[in-house]
Order: structure tokens, then sequence, then C-alpha cells
């Protein structure tokens, strides 16, 4: 098994940190993962993605050309990445700022309010932690949720574990959303 991930948006809107999530998460159960940012050099503001790769086997590349599962916080980064995932693949995109629908019929869509669900568990930084979970939440088999809290704990480290209680709220709230 083997599932590739791109994790898009602007810098600022933790792109890169939940694709580490991910991938230590998935490590945590025992999987090879690879974790590739990429950004421009304007940082916040500028557009930020990640590549993670999830296998059973040993990684050849951590490069991703045709992704399993994108995740688009904002409109550059749909329109840069949505042709890039396979037939059947998941796209999860941030409704709260992006209104155009994805155009192939190919795919699984969900279109999450991040904004809104991270707002509605008082936690207004955690949008990006609401659409892991509304991708959590449409794709189950992605990773256990014990073992994603434990790897935003492991993240977040001990100088931001404040911060647990508002993300696990908002993985929660983003889980159920995708659900409904």
């Amino acid at each position: 098994m083997m599932k590739q991930y791109v994790f898009a948006g602007f810098g600022g809107q933790g792109m890169l940190l939940i694709g580490k999530f991910l991938a230590m998460a998935n490590m945590l159960e025992g999987k090879h993962v690879s974790w590739l940012p990429s950004y421009g050099p304007e940082m916040r503001g500028g557009t930020a993605n990640c590549s993670v790769v999830i296998s059973d086997e040993p990684i050849g590349s951590p490069l991703v050309d045709n992704c399993d599962v994108l995740i688009a916080m904002n409109l550059p980064s749909l329109d840069k990445f949505e042709h890039t995932v396979k037939a059947g693949g998941l796209i999860v995109v941030n409704s709260s700022i992006v209104e155009r629908k994805v155009e192939r019929d190919d795919v699984r869509v969900v279109y999450c309010d991040a904004a809104a669900i991270a707002d509605s568990v008082k936690n207004p930084k955690g949008a990006n932690v609401a659409i892991l979970g509304a991708m959590m939440g449409a794709d189950p088999d992605s990773v256990a949720f014990d073992k994603m809290v434990e790897a935003i704990k492991i993240e977040l480290g001990e100088r931001k574990m404040r911060f647990l209680e508002g993300n696990k709220a908002a993985l929660v709230a983003g889980m159920e959303a995708a659900k409904a």
C-alpha cells in the first residue's frame, strides 16, 4: 500500500504543519513516510505546499506527481494541483475562501468551511487542523484518530501544548463535518 498526499495553500495557513502531523501519525503506526516541503522565499502569504508519501514498504522517492489526496486551502492551490489527483482520489477544498467548484467528476470532493469550523470550536487559528479532520472523515483509512492526536502532541512539543485541546476539537469537528 502506498498513498500520496499534497497539502497546499498560502504560507502561514499551516499546510506544512498538518503534513508533518500526518507523516508523524503514520510513522507512529509503523509505516514508512516521507514529508517534502515546498515554499517560495516570501513564506507567509506566498504559496506553500508539501507532499507526504505513506507506504508499507520503503519509499523510493518523496516526489509526488500524481496524488491520491489533495487538500487545497486556497484557489491558486486548487488551480495548480487539481489535475494532479489520481482518478478516484480525494480533493478537500477550503470552501471558506475557495468559491469555485472542482471541475473534475472522476474524484471524490469534500468542501470544508474550515474557518467556520475552527471558529465554532473557539480555535480561530485551527482551520488547517479542521480541514485535516475533514480529510480524515472522508478517508477514515488515512490514519487512526489516537495516532493523529499523539502526533499533534509530538509536533507541538511542550512549549505549545496549550494548543492541544483546541486542535483536538478542530480535528473532531472537521471529521464530523466531512461525514455529514
